[in-house]
């Protein structure tokens, strides 16, 4: 008897099953999607996990301050700690002094210990196998992301014997010598199998800064951003690339955006801005706002769906890179719950100077 013959659409997903991650500094996702973390947690699930393997990361800077260096600074120290190659390029003579200016790990959490509760340790009492899996659960999300203390620089130990490739583009007339160091970099990353047993980082600040000589050449600048994607899209890296819009065209600067996976913006925050204080909690606290235009979207064709596309960023304790919704101050100007706490940036049908 014949065997049936089996149709198959031609519409079926044809995705190779990762395996778990073995290495330190991954997380497996939907659709065999891998993450690596932002260095930030509350970004981390913003985006639903982190940054995908293989993707581009374009960050717009904001002219007025240089709040995306935090993005910068933390994304390439979570690489450092769990001892991931590092390309860092940037307009500056020295790069690697950059180096020096990143955060070290730290505890967002209280460091006082607490007394425990006999009575309460006696109520909760579970079995040692769940108490086991549990213990697990917790070290293997440290081992994912870390918070980072923005006022401590980076332990030597994190930076000494680490494969840190700092790049200089201030003299350089054309992007073939950045093509060329990202071509030599990703090539130790190619994805050539289910088992990932390296991944990469590529951190470029200022890519678009007026003290290049390249600056002028947006044709160029296109072209090597669509060269890194293509190389992305075959590594298992991740790739961030800082740039400030004001610097170019304003056709170049939306070609920049769409190419990217990942788009983000950060927006500082003005000072004495009277209707933004009565508009938001927290105003005082808040440092600037962090905007989400696109999210990557790897083996899939859903769209991602986020709990809202505005975010205050601020420092917790003066030190922690801290994300959160927007809330809305009660519109008459009394105390009490502040409108849209369940996620929703807008909390009222009153317009104001922060419509969203």
């Amino acid at each position: 008897m014949a065997a049936p013959n089996v149709r198959s659409s031609s519409f079926s997903r044809n995705v190779a099953v990762v395996s778990s991650p073995q290495i330190p500094g991954l997380k497996c996702g939907p659709n065999g999607t891998t993450f690596i973390s932002t260095g930030i947690r509350d970004l981390d699930r913003i985006l639903g996990g982190g940054y995908p393997l293989g993707s581009l990361v374009m960050v717009m800077e904001d002219p007025e301050a240089p709040h995306h260096m935090d993005l910068l600074r933390t994304f390439m120290s979570q690489g450092l700690v769990n001892n991931q190659p590092l390309l860092y390029a940037s307009a500056s003579k020295d790069p690697k002094g950059f180096l020096g200016t990143l955060p070290n790990p730290g505890s967002s959490k209280e460091d006082k210990p607490t007394a425990p509760d006999l009575d309460q340790a006696e109520s909760l009492r579970i079995a040692w196998q769940y108490r086991k899996y549990m213990e697990n659960q917790k070290n293997s999300i440290d081992d994912y992301s870390n918070d980072f203390d923005m006022r401590k620089p980076l332990e030597r130990q994190f930076l000494a014997g680490r494969p840190i490739d700092c790049v200089s583009l201030l003299d350089s007339s054309d992007l073939s010598v950045a093509q060329d160091h990202c071509a030599t970099f990703l090539s130790k990353f190619l994805r050539n199998s289910s088992n990932i047993a390296s991944i990469g980082r590529i951190a470029i600040q200022s890519f678009c800064s007026p003290l290049c000589e390249y600056s002028e050449k947006e044709s160029e600048m296109l072209l090597f951003i669509r060269l890194l994607k293509s190389m992305l899209m075959v590594s298992n890296a991740v790739a961030i690339v800082t740039f400030p819009p004001s610097m170019l065209s304003p056709s170049t600067s939306k070609r920049l955006q769409h190419m990217a996976d990942t788009l983000l913006s950060i927006k500082a925050i003005p000072d004495g801005d009277k209707e933004l204080e009565k508009l938001l909690t927290g105003y005082k606290d808040i440092n600037g706002f962090l905007n989400v235009h696109k999210v990557a979207r790897i083996n899939t064709q859903v769209p991602v769906i986020l709990e809202a596309k505005t975010f205050s960023m601020s420092l917790k304790k003066r030190r922690f890179v801290a994300l959160e919704c927007l809330n809305q101050a009660p519109v008459d100007g009394s105390s009490g719950t502040s409108y849209g706490t369940s996620g929703s940036c807008s909390g009222s049908s009153n317009s104001g100077a922060l419509d969203f």
